[in-house]
């Protein structure tokens, strides 16, 4: 079944890491790092989203290791609604617990340096929450 592309947002407060999954929904990859601080983000990923005919957002919710849900997940479920009305498009929020530390990790793996990993850090997390997503929909 072919599900259409999804874009995953990692949304933190200085940026956002953004990842996309190739059209039939299947295979995650790391696509940029915004900066969340930009007053036209939203307007930027609804372009984002026409240009790459994405057809669903996931965004990730940070979860306690208890389950629980603080500040932290109150903002990510405000940026989840921004980017719902901004895109028009459905919005899932999925537990990204451990993702920056997957992404860490498998970037260390790949032998960057650290000002190399902290580049790149957000994107492959975003990509990690997305292949999370889009195999525990299968």
């Amino acid at each position: 079944m072919t599900r259409g592309r999804v874009l995953a947002l990692d949304p933190g407060t200085r940026r956002v890491g953004v990842a996309v999954s190739d059209p039939t929904g299947m295979i995650a990859q790391p696509h940029a790092v915004l900066d969340a601080a930009d007053p036209g983000l939203m307007a930027r990923l609804a372009r984002l989203a026409g240009d790459l005919g994405v057809e669903r957002v996931v965004v990730g919710l940070p979860v306690s290791l208890n389950g629980g849900e603080g500040p932290a997940a109150a903002a990510a479920r405000a940026f989840a609604a921004d980017v719902a009305a901004a895109t028009g498009l459905p919005v899932d929020l999925a537990d990204e617990r451990f993702t920056t530390v997957s992404a860490e990790r498998v970037l260390v793996e790949a032998g960057l340096s650290g000002r190399r990993r902290r580049a790149r850090r957000d994107g492959v997390a975003a990509a990690v929450l997305l292949q999370a997503y889009l195999d525990g929909g299968r």
